[in-house]
C-alpha cells in the first residue's frame, strides 16, 4: 500500500467518526443533558460565597427526568427564580443562567417531548430529598405482605 492510499485510508476513517459524533441529539437526550447541567450550575451556586446567600433562598430540587412530578417542580422553581425577594440575586449572572436553564428545559419538556418521556416515579418529595428509593405506601405494603 503506497503512503497516498494510507493517507486517503486514514482521512475517510477520520471523517466517519466525525460524522457519526455530528448526530442530532434526541429530545430526552438533550432533557438528561439539560438536566446534568442544571444540577451542576445548583452544585455550584450553592458552594460559591457569591451566590451563597441568594442559594438559600431557592428551593432544594434534584432533578430526574423519569418522575412525572418534574413538570410542576421546574414550575415552581422558576416561579421563585423569577420572584426572588433580592434584585442583587435576581441580576447574577449565574441565577440568570440557572433561570434560562430551567426554562428551556420545561419548555422542551411539556411542548418538544412531553410524549418521548417515560415516567417510571410519581413521588414528588423525592425531587426535594433526592432520595428516588420507592417507597411502599401502607396498602402497597399490605399486599405484598398477603402475598408472602
Amino acid at each position: 500500500m503506497s503512503a497516498q492510499t494510507k493517507l486517503v485510508s486514514f482521512i475517510f476513517i477520520l471523517g466517519l467518526i466525525w460524522f457519526t459524533s455530528c448526530a442530532p441529539p434526541t429530545c430526552y437526550s438533550r432533557v438528561l443533558e439539560l438536566s446534568k447541567e442544571i444540577m451542576n450550575n445548583l452544585d455550584r451556586i450553592h458552594k460559591s460565597y457569591r451566590t451563597k446567600t441568594c442559594a438559600e433562598l431557592l428551593p432544594k430540587m434534584f432533578l430526574d427526568v423519569h418522575n412525572s412530578c418534574i413538570k410542576s417542580k421546574l414550575r415552581d422553581f422558576l416561579y421563585v427564580t423569577e420572584n426572588l425577594p433580592s434584585e442583587s440575586c435576581r441580576e447574577k449572572p449565574r441565577i440568570r443562567l440557572l433561570k434560562r436553564r430551567v426554562q428551556v428545559l420545561y419548555s422542551i419538556i411539556v411542548r418538544a417531548c412531553h410524549r418521548d418521556l417515560v415516567f417510571y416515579s410519581d413521588d414528588c418529595e423525592a425531587l426535594e430529598t433526592g432520595n428516588i428509593r420507592p417507597r411502599y405506601t401502607e396498602d402497597r405494603l399490605e399486599h405484598l405482605i398477603e402475598d408472602a
